[in-house]
């Protein structure tokens, strides 16, 4: 823990720095090959969505202990009443859950008393849930339309309180997280639900809100920036890169590890249901959020801001600073041997001549 502190401490000060704009093609070729998989899961695999989305008919059996031979015993079921089983799954291990096709009212009923007889339950025990496809589409366009409305105001917001080129990097880290995020859910295997919809729009705050810290601490480090030429706008955002880092790691920890505990128990205990579809949401996200924060939406920044007139200048003075100081840490030296005549033309000619006359006696 103190090394930690210390290291926190160091990148705050600057006496260590990570070089992480600098390396952002790095950072571009991870993130580029994370999207390229998860765009081919979603192409080979798509996502599983439930019933809320594309309709249909679910049937929660109430039982003892469920296992894998009551999954069997109700596929069997549902086949031999003449329907098809999209999923039978278990939850909590004591329930089973079996989803099909949209159902008439009729087919329903006779489903429903045809697993009531296999499992030798009360018909009024099972509860039935029937969802149209007319309902599932209405909650996926608003689905769409938060997601419209949300990224609208984050952009307003950030356009004011900061500047355009940060709504931008942020803009891209959370498309970044997004495809990321349901290119894995996707490959999980996990139902989409309203549930994972929240999950969703949860972590875009979440990826959010770790970038406006960073973009906060940019801001605060190029306030004065172009009226000096000590640093380059790339470097001054490195450096809140730096000192923002071990902040946004040990957030992004503290808030995984709760979440992780949810999906852990209730993949192992309660079995796949809506506080999974939520947690595994969550956990990635806020993974994949951490990292953009870092690695995705401050180098966006930068790349931005380096093709712009004022931060162009800027690097030209601080380069010709730094030449001019590694110029002047070479003629000093010489300087305090005793040379005394140095032009400002040809400093480093007038130091030769001045040391072979002496090396020849004159």
């Amino acid at each position: 823990m103190a090394s930690l502190s210390q290291l926190g401490n160091g990148l705050y000060r600057g006496e260590v720095s990570l070089n992480i704009v600098g390396r952002r093609r790095t950072w571009y070729l991870i993130s580029a090959i994370l999207i390229a998989l998860s765009i081919s899961t979603l192409g080979v695999q798509k996502l599983n969505l439930g019933i809320e989305f594309k309709g249909g008919a679910e049937f929660s059996v109430p039982l003892a202990v469920a296992d894998d031979q009551s999954v069997t015993q109700a596929r069997e079921a549902v086949i031999a009443a003449g329907e098809t089983p999209s999923s039978v799954t278990v939850i909590g291990g004591n329930k089973v859950r079996i989803q099909t096709p949209a159902l008439s009212t009729e087919a329903s009923n006779a489903l429903s008393a045809a697993l009531a007889a296999s499992f030798s339950v009360t018909e009024t025990d099972i509860k039935v849930q029937l969802v149209g496809p007319t309902w599932g589409d209405e909650v996926s366009k608003n689905a769409a339309r938060a997601l419209v409305v949300f990224l609208i105001l984050v952009s307003i917001f950030l356009s004011i309180y900061f500047e355009w080129p940060m709504a931008v990097g942020a803009l891209v880290a959370l498309a970044h997280d997004v495809l990321i995020t349901v290119g894995i859910y996707a490959l999980s295997g996990f139902e989409v639900t309203p549930a994972s919809v929240i999950g969703f729009l949860t972590i875009l705050g979440y990826s959010l809100y770790d970038t406006v810290v960073v973009f906060d601490k940019v801001k605060e480090n190029t306030k004065e920036i172009y009226g000096g030429s000590r640093s380059t706008y790339s470097e001054a955002a490195n450096l809140a890169l730096n000192q923002t880092l071990v902040r946004s790691i040990n957030t992004s920890v503290v808030a995984l590890l709760p979440v992780l505990s949810i999906l852990v128990v209730g993949v192992s205990l309660l079995g796949v249901g809506t506080l999974n579809d939520l947690a595994l949401a969550l956990f990635v996200g806020m993974l994949v959020g951490t990292y953009s924060s870092l690695f995705v939406a401050t180098p966006v920044l930068c790349q931005i801001k380096e093709r712009q007139p004022a931060s162009i200048a800027l690097a030209k003075r601080v380069a010709a600073r730094r030449k001019g100081n590694s110029e002047a840490q070479v003629i000093a030296p010489v300087l305090a041997s005793g040379v005394s005549t140095v032009s400002a033309a040809g400093p480093r000619q007038q130091i030769v001549k001045k040391t072979r006359s002496r090396r020849s006696g004159h």
